[in-house]
Parts: C-alpha cells; sequence; structure tokens
C-alpha cells in the first residue's frame, strides 16, 4: 500500500435505469475487468426499478492510466464517485478487487453508500491466491480470443464472453500486473471490521473457487455483526457469470 494518500482519478461511467429513480447504485468490477461486465447486475436493478451506475476502475476500460495501483489508491477513486446529487449511494455492489476497494472506501466514510454487496471480495489475498491470479491474468492476456475465453467458460452468456475479450483488450497489462506487485500485503480485513453499514457477502462455492472462504471468512464475519454471507453454489470467483439467475436471486434478497 502507497504511504502516503494517493492522487485521485476521475472514473468513466455506464448508466442503466431512469435517472430520476429512487434507488441508486453503484457497480465496482474487479481487477482485469470492465464496467460493462457487470451488466448482469446494471439490467436487474434497472428492472426493478433502480439506477445503476458502473465505473472503470483506474488502468481499466476507459479510465485514466496512473502508476499507483494499490488497493488504496483504487479506494481513493470510487470514494469520490457520488449520485448526481451528491448524496449516499443506496447500494455499493463491489466484485473481488472492486468489492476490497468498496470496503475501504464504505470503512472510511460511512456516509458514502447505505448498504455494500461484496461480490467474493479480495480482502485478503495470500501467496496461494496471489499465484493462481497471477496466473490467470497471464494467461488471459497471452490468449485473448473469444473461443479462448468459451473454452475456460462455457457457461457464460454471449455478452459477458464478448465483453471479457473487450475488457482485456482496454485494460493496461501493466496496470492489472502492478496491481498485484504493488500490493504484496493485500490484507484489507481491518475495514472490514469497522464498516458500519450493512454489508452482504455473495461468496463463489468454495468447491469451485472462492476468494474469500475458510478461516478468512469465518474471521471476518466473526469480527463484524454488520456483515452477513450467502454462497452462490456451483459458482466460481463471478458468481454475475458463472451462476447469474442464482446470484440476481440471492441479491434480491439482500436488499430486501
Amino acid at each position: 500500500m502507497s504511504a502516503s494518500a494517493p492522487s485521485p482519478v476521475a472514473l468513466p461511467r455506464l448508466e442503466w435505469g431512469e435517472p430520476a429513480a429512487p434507488l441508486r447504485a453503484l457497480l465496482v468490477h474487479g481487477l482485469g475487468s470492465s464496467a460493462a461486465l457487470m451488466w448482469r447486475f446494471g439490467t436487474e436493478l434497472a428492472h426493478e426499478g433502480w439506477h445503476a451506475t458502473a465505473v472503470d476502475l483506474r488502468g481499466h476500460g476507459d479510465a485514466p492510466r496512473a502508476l499507483d495501483y494499490s488497493v488504496a489508491a483504487y479506494a481513493g477513486d470510487v470514494a469520490r464517485v457520488r449520485p448526481g446529487d451528491g448524496d449516499a449511494w443506496d447500494v455499493v455492489i463491489g466484485h473481488s478487487l472492486g468489492g476490497a476497494a468498496s470496503t475501504v472506501a464504505a470503512a472510511a466514510d460511512p456516509g458514502w453508500t447505505r448498504r455494500l454487496v461484496l461480490v467474493d471480495p479480495a480482502l485478503f489475498v495470500g501467496e496461494r491466491d496471489a499465484g493462481i491470479i497471477r496466473r490467470s491474468q497471464e494467461r488471459t492476456f497471452a490468449d485473448n480470443r473469444i473461443e479462448a475465453v468459451r473454452e475456460e467458460h462455457p457457461q457464460w452468456h454471449p455478452h459477458d464472453l464478448e465483453l471479457k475479450v473487450a475488457a482485456v483488450a482496454r485494460a493496461s497489462r501493466w496496470a492489472v500486473e502492478q496491481t498485484s506487485s504493488q500490493n504484496a500485503t493485500w490484507d484489507v480485513r481491518d475495514a472490514a471490521r469497522r464498516l458500519r453499514v450493512p454489508t452482504h457477502v455473495l461468496g463463489a462455492d468454495p468447491r469451485v473457487y472462492s476468494l474469500f472462504t475458510g478461516e478468512v471468512a469465518e474471521a471476518v464475519l466473526a469480527s463484524n455483526p454488520a456483515i452477513t454471507m450467502t454462497i452462490v453454489p456451483g459458482a466460481g470467483h463471478s458468481p454475475h457469470r458463472d451462476k447469474p439467475e442464482d446470484t440476481l436471486r440471492l441479491l434480491r434478497e439482500a436488499l430486501r
């Protein structure tokens, strides 16, 4: 993590739903992804009467490039993203890296959002998971054909296949690599312990692959009664792409 406060960048947005909707959601994607890949959440929320906004994180999509790719830098950027009237978000939904950044932002400013939903969040990344993530990103950048994505994820919707290829093409490989190397100690569990807003984790199935599982998940849940969790059966690290119907059903239940 950076010793001094990172310099923020302004994040580009995509939107779903009526701008005047009474409920507003912010969607924050994971490493090597993009705002567009949060489309499942955006379309579902719009159908339920929400207005949803997704952002490209620094170094991803159309967002500005920078030198600092610490979790603190990502968090500082998303913390500056507010609804048009400057009020709090009704919910922030963050996946993986986006979940870590959103956790840090919400812990620092309880008035930023009224609720958090964390999708297999990267609150702690140990050596084993760091290696898995690094190798996955290397494979992705080495062969960014839609056929390769389909072979690895045959259950994904065609939109997800196309948008994943586009996200990798538009992301900075250097930024993705630096996100791993600059966060050699990747641990925002203290921020999770300090959360005061209702927070629900949509966890991946550890029988497939999950970042937030085992002793790490148990300790975080035990440390803060504001945090609850459900697991999406059969889903890997991206439940909204692996098991979208189940993920959205659990999201609706969490928001109720």
